[in-house]
């Protein structure tokens, strides 16, 4: 039996500027530039059912949501062009409420927000337009914390949680303690990797990727790599390209190992749960995707085109 890609109506007014499935894959949450969050139910090949009123508390678009690990309960985080970012919990069943919202970046944009890997506890990282990245933790007293470092010139368009594991971990002797690693992307063309030292402050390891983009980077996501050899993270830009980056274990060093060219801008990247196949968003409506063989070659799976916006 075979499940059929399909567009359904979102209810939203205005654009729908990200959509993202929880740790379960049944409820889909959306971002609007109407300025609200929605939830639908995913069942199969049935088209999506909006089960609650829209989640209303942003001032401005709503560019990104995401949802914490289940393990914290049923949380999702918002944000928004009016410089805030929201965390939104199910009170009782489909009924959600703001349980934290910070408003502290002085009306710059928040770009761009990940939950942590779960085992690190409950943290949230946001990017922001002034170059900053911010990482919210919530504290054994049920209190919200929060820690800002300067990131990219220019403004800061994406950031993505590294895996908890340090590269080939699996492999080696002794007791691995979690990373809390992030690569971000920005206005300055560049593409950096953050670690976070056992005092709380977090350093750059890789300034600027070399050989990197020509223009915005605009998207950037670190793969799955579950404590093996390797890590890997993809970056996209308005050079019109998506580069995949490859972390050599011996000396913590990253290099280019594969520069994908497209026709158009590339506005989107993001991996799948086992870090093997990349699904990329082009500025031409269509979303690729990609899978490395066995030889090293990276190559095309298929193509998909939102029709709606041909016509």
């Amino acid at each position: 039996m075979t499940s059929k890609i399909t567009s359904f109506d979102s209810k939203h007014t205005q654009m729908v500027h990200d959509a993202q499935l929880d740790y379960y894959g049944k409820r889909l949450a959306t971002a609007s530039s109407d300025r609200e969050v929605r939830i639908f139910e995913v069942n199969g090949n049935q088209e999506p059912k909006l089960v609650c009123a829209p989640l209303k508390n942003h001032d401005g678009p709503v560019w990104q949501v995401s949802w914490a690990h289940p393990k914290f309960g049923m949380l999702l985080a918002s944000c928004s062009y009016d410089g805030s970012v929201c965390v939104w919990k199910e009170q009782q069943a489909n009924q959600w409420a703001p349980v934290y919202k910070d408003k502290s970046s002085n009306s710059a944009s928040i770009t761009s927000i990940e939950w942590a890997p779960h085992t690190l506890g409950l943290m949230l990282a946001a990017a922001c337009s002034d170059g900053t990245v911010t990482v919210y933790t919530h504290g054994d007293d049920q209190q919200w914390y929060s820690s800002k470092f300067a990131a990219h010139q220019g403004g800061c368009n994406s950031v993505s949680w590294g895996p908890d594991s340090p590269t080939g971990s699996l492999l080696k002797q002794g007791v691995q303690g979690p990373v809390r690693q992030l690569v971000t992307g920005g206005c300055d063309n560049q593409v950096k990797v953050w670690r976070c030292d056992h005092t709380g402050q977090w350093s750059c390891l890789s300034d600027g990727f070399q050989d990197g983009h020509k223009d915005w980077v605009r998207d950037v996501a670190w793969a799955p790599s579950l404590g093996l050899l390797s890590s890997t993270i993809a970056s996209c830009s308005e050079d019109k390209s998506v580069a995949i980056w490859a972390e050599d274990e011996a000396t913590g060093q990253w290099k280019k190992s594969k520069e994908i060219p497209f026709k158009h801008k590339v506005w989107k990247v993001s991996w799948s749960p086992m870090g093997n196949v990349l699904a990329v968003s082009q500025g031409d409506n269509k979303v690729s995707l990609w899978k490395e063989s066995v030889d090293g070659v990276w190559q095309s799976l298929s193509t998909m085109q939102d029709d709606e916006a041909e016509n």
